[in-house]
C-alpha cells in the first residue's frame, strides 16, 4: 500500500486543479450578482485562467525537466492555494480576475508536473495501474465540477468554491513532502527563453482570439488581428526551436507520424468535454434544470470514465496504443452521436446512454495517452512530453468551446445537435488517425539499466 501514496499525492493535486477548471461555470451568475460585475468582467473571470494556462503549459514542461518535477509540483500547489484564497476574499471583479490569472500559473505547473512525477515513480505494470487511477480521478474531477459548483454556490455561496481549495491544497503539500522524494534537475541545459517568449505570444494570441470569437464573431477586426499575429509567430517559434541547442519543444518530433498522431488524438479527445459545456447549458436553459440537477444528469459520463480508467489501466497494460486510442476516440464519438439524435438530449434517460458510452471512451483514453506520449520521448524529457500533451489538450479545449459556440448559436435544441454532431465527427477523425498513424507495439514500461525507465512501445 505504501507504494501508492505518491500516486495519492499526485492525484489529489490534479483533482483540485481540474475541479477548479470546471466548477466555476455554474457559479458565475452568483458572482455577477454579488460583485455587481458586468458580463464582460464575468467572461474574464473564466478567460484569464484559460489564457494563462495555454501560455504556460509548455514552458512549465521545460522547467520541470531542468529543476525537477517535485519542486515544480509543490510550487504550483502553493501558488494555486494562495491564489484560491485571493479569489475567495476578492472584494471586486478586478481582484478576482487578477487572482484567477495567478491561479493559472499554479495550475500550469500542476498540470505538467503530475505526469512527470508518475513517469518517474512507477514502472512496469505499476505504470499502467497508476495511469489508470490518475485518468479516473482527473476525469471525475473534470466531470463532477459543474455539479459540485452548483451545490456549493446554492448552499454556501460562490466564495466557498475557492475556499474549498485551501485545506485540500495544504493537505496535498504535506502528503507530497512526506511521500515523494526530491527529484533533482534532470538536465543541465539552458532555459530556452527566446522560445518561451515567442511561444507565449503565439499561444496567447491564438487563445485570446478563440475566446473573443464567441463574443464578437470570427470576422471582427480584433479576432482577425489576433489570428494573424498567431499565424506570424508560429513560424517564428518553429524557426527558434530548430536553431536552439535546448529547445522548449523539439519540433522535429512532429516529423514522426506516431508522435503527430498522438498529439492529434490529444486534440480530438477534448471534443467531448468541450461539448459537455453546451450540454450543461442546454439542461439548464432548455430543460429548466437547476445547477445541481443538471450536474447529476451529467454524472453518467464521470462514473463511466472513472470505472473504465480503473479497469483499463490494469487490464490493458501491454496492449497496442494504436488500438486503445482508436477505440477510445471511436466510443467517445459514438456517445456524442447518440446524444445528437434529434430529441435525445431532451430525454435525460436517453442522454445518459450517450454520456455513458462517451465516458467509456474517455476512460480508455486517459491511461494510454500519457503512456503513448512518454514512449515517444526519452525519460529525461518527461517534462517536454507532459508540456506538449497538456498544451495540446488546453488549446483543443479552447478551440472546441469557441467553434462549438458558433454552432450552438441561440441555445436551441438544433444548435446542441450541431455541437454534438461536430464532437462525434472529431472523435471519428481522431480514431482513424490513431489506427492509421498511431504508435505501434506495446505501451509497457519497465526498469532498465541504472534504474531508468524505458518504453517497449515502438514509436514510428
Amino acid at each position: 500500500m505504501r507504494k501508492w501514496w505518491p500516486l495519492a499525492a499526485v492525484c489529489s493535486g490534479s483533482f483540485v486543479f481540474l475541479l477548479d477548471t470546471t466548477v466555476l461555470s455554474v457559479a458565475l451568475p452568483r458572482i455577477g450578482d454579488d460583485l455587481a460585475a458586468p458580463l464582460s468582467a464575468l467572461e474574464w473571470v473564466a478567460n484569464a485562467y484559460t489564457l494563462v494556462l495555454a501560455v504556460l503549459m509548455l514552458p512549465m514542461g521545460s522547467l520541470s525537466d531542468r529543476f525537477g518535477a517535485r519542486g515544480l509540483y509543490v510550487a504550483g500547489l502553493t501558488v494555486f492555494g494562495l491564489a484560491s484564497l485571493g479569489c475567495a476574499l476578492a472584494p471586486g471583479a478586478g481582484v478576482l480576475i487578477a487572482a484567477r490569472g495567478v491561479q493559472g500559473v499554479g495550475g500550469a505547473a500542476l498540470a505538467v508536473s503530475t505526469f512527470a512525477l508518475i513517469g518517474s515513480v512507477y514502472r512496469g505494470p505499476d505504470m499502467g495501474r497508476a495511469m489508470g487511477v490518475f485518468g479516473a480521478v482527473t476525469g471525475l474531477g473534470a466531470a463532477a465540477g459543474p455539479m459540485l459548483g452548483g451545490l456549493l454556490a446554492e448552499c454556501l455561496g460562490w466564495r466557498s468554491v475557492f475556499f474549498l481549495n485551501v485545506p485540500l491544497i495544504v493537505a496535498t503539500i504535506v502528503l507530497t513532502l512526506r511521500v515523494l522524494d526530491g527529484h533533482r534537475r534532470t538536465t543541465r541545459t539552458r532555459t530556452d527563453l527566446p522560445g518561451m517568449a515567442v511561444f507565449a505570444l503565439c499561444a496567447g494570441s491564438l487563445t485570446y482570439a478563440l475566446t473573443l470569437a464567441g463574443e464578437k464573431g470570427w470576422s471582427s477586426p480584433e479576432v482577425l488581428s489576433l489570428l494573424g499575429l498567431a499565424a506570424i509567430t508560429l513560424p517564428a517559434f518553429i524557426r527558434t526551436e530548430l536553431r536552439g541547442t535546448a529547445p522548449l519543444l523539439d519540433v522535429r518530433l512532429f516529423a514522426r507520424p506516431a508522435f503527430s498522431a498522438v498529439m492529434l488524438c490529444t486534440l480530438a479527445s477534448t471534443a467531448a468535454f468541450a461539448a459537455l459545456v453546451y450540454t450543461s447549458l442546454w439542461l439548464q436553459s432548455g430543460l429548466g434544470l437547476g445547477p445541481v440537477r443538471a450536474g447529476l444528469a451529467l454524472m453518467p459520463l464521470a462514473l463511466a470514465s472513472f470505472a473504465t480508467s480503473l479497469i483499463s489501466g490494469r487490464r490493458l497494460h501491454g496492449a497496442s496504443p494504436r488500438a486503445v486510442l482508436g477505440t477510445g476516440l471511436g466510443l467517445s464519438g459514438i456517445g456524442c452521436a447518440l446524444q445528437a439524435v434529434p430529441g435525445s438530449h431532451s430525454s435525460v434517460g436517453f442522454l445518459a446512454l450517450g454520456l455513458t458510452v462517451t465516458g467509456v471512451g474517455v476512460g480508455l483514453l486517459g491511461p494510454v495517452l500519457g503512456a503513448a506520449v512518454f514512449a515517444a520521448l526519452p525519460p529525461e524529457r518527461g517534462g517536454m512530453a507532459a508540456g506538449a500533451m497538456t498544451t495540446f489538450r488546453q488549446l483543443g479545449q479552447t478551440l472546441g468551446v469557441a467553434v462549438f459556440g458558433v454552432l450552438y448559436r441561440q441555445g436551441s435544441a438544433v444548435g446542441l445537435t450541431r455541437v454534438l454532431t461536430a464532437a462525434a465527427v472529431t472523435g471519428a477523425v481522431g480514431a482513424v488517425s490513431s489506427f492509421v498513424w498511431g504508435p505501434k507495439g506495446r505501451a509497457r514500461w519497465r526498469a532498465g539499466a541504472k534504474g531508468k525507465r524505458r518504453s517497449e512501445a515502438v514509436a514510428e
